[in-house]
């Protein structure tokens, strides 16, 4: 007896294309009730009956998380084998979650959100996941690479809606591959190779250059990144046009003196950005620091004084 238990994704959109196979061989197919008809159509209802003591030959569906699901081992073991969902395939289930949310009778906060209403949110969420890789928590980085992707596909949704020039997450996603197949010939195409990534790095520009058409080397920079990442943005591109390091700001304005040291620093290899977040997060370890220790000796954190900060301040 051996039946053979298919996987599909939890919200049972899709069938693993692994389990084609089974599936054209099956002299039956049945499947867990309430499955998605993108993947059990045609299947008949699963009874509940062992899945091991199924008749071989027969082919059975369950979303990811099932107890059947979880409950397969080697052929031979329990009687049966399992075709998993292929990597990825939670993604399904995160794209139909947010189409119900959005869908009429779902979540009304849902439904009222546009692109510019929701930009806060993409901008406290990038900015919660560099913290995690900052940071080193990994179970903080997995939390906020979830947050991330919902901001992806809540825009994508969003976007399906557009009177005029809708796109939905399948759009975004083909335009994603397709730049990604075409900026790396040397591994989707004949003949091209690059030996190091600093040759990747001059060819990638190269391509991106000759697909956008761009025609200055400022073009696509988002002018809407922090000031110091955008200086070190802005002297990279400039850099690579040949502009000379003397045309750079130079004068004694702060704004100027600022934007000249992140442009230096980051021709000379660093990452402005990140050395000033590194200060300022520790100066902000070191500010909690010295009220932590103020308040454990009875004293108001919130009202102390010059000489209070120098005797509880601890210096790098």
């Amino acid at each position: 007896m051996a039946a053979t238990v298919v996987v599909c994704p939890r919200r049972g959109a899709a069938l693993p294309a692994a389990a084609l196979p089974a599936l054209r061989a099956a002299t039956e197919v049945l499947g867990v009730p309430g499955l998605d008809a993108g993947a059990a159509a045609g299947a008949g209802d699963w009874d509940g009956t062992d899945p091991a003591s199924l008749p071989e030959g027969t082919v059975l569906l369950v979303p990811a998380g099932h107890p059947a699901a979880g409950e397969a081992g080697e052929a031979g073991e329990t009687g049966k084998i399992t075709v998993p969902p292929p990597t990825g395939h939670a993604v399904l289930d995160a794209v139909a979650v947010m189409d119900e949310l959005r869908s009429p009778g779902g979540c009304p906060w849902d439904a009222e959100q546009t692109h510019e209403s929701l930009l806060r949110y993409l901008v406290e969420e990038c900015y919660e996941l560099y913290q995690s890789i900052e940071d080193g928590d990994r179970t903080e980085l997995r939390e906020e690479l979830g947050d991330v992707l919902l901001q992806v596909l809540f825009h994508a949704r969003v976007a399906a809606e557009h009177p005029g020039t809708p796109f939905a997450i399948d759009e975004v996603a083909t335009g994603l591959v397709d730049k990604l197949v075409g900026r790396h010939p040397h591994v989707f195409a004949e003949g091209e190779r690059v030996a190091t990534a600093a040759d990747q790095d001059r060819r990638w520009d190269e391509l991106k250059r000759s697909e956008k058409q761009r025609e200055s080397s400022v073009d696509g920079v988002a002018t809407a990144q922090p000031a110091v990442a955008l200086a070190a943005k802005l002297a990279s591109r400039t850099a690579k046009a040949r502009l000379p390091a003397d045309l750079l700001p130079d004068g004694e304005d702060p704004g100027e003196r600022l934007f000249r040291l992140a442009a230096l620093t980051q021709l000379g290899g660093g990452d402005p950005e990140a050395a000033l977040r590194s200060v300022a997060r520790a100066f902000e370890a070191r500010v909690r620091s010295a009220e932590k220790a103020a308040a454990a000796e009875g004293k108001d954190p919130h009202a102390l004084t010059g000489p209070d900060w120098r005797r509880y301040w601890q210096s790098p």
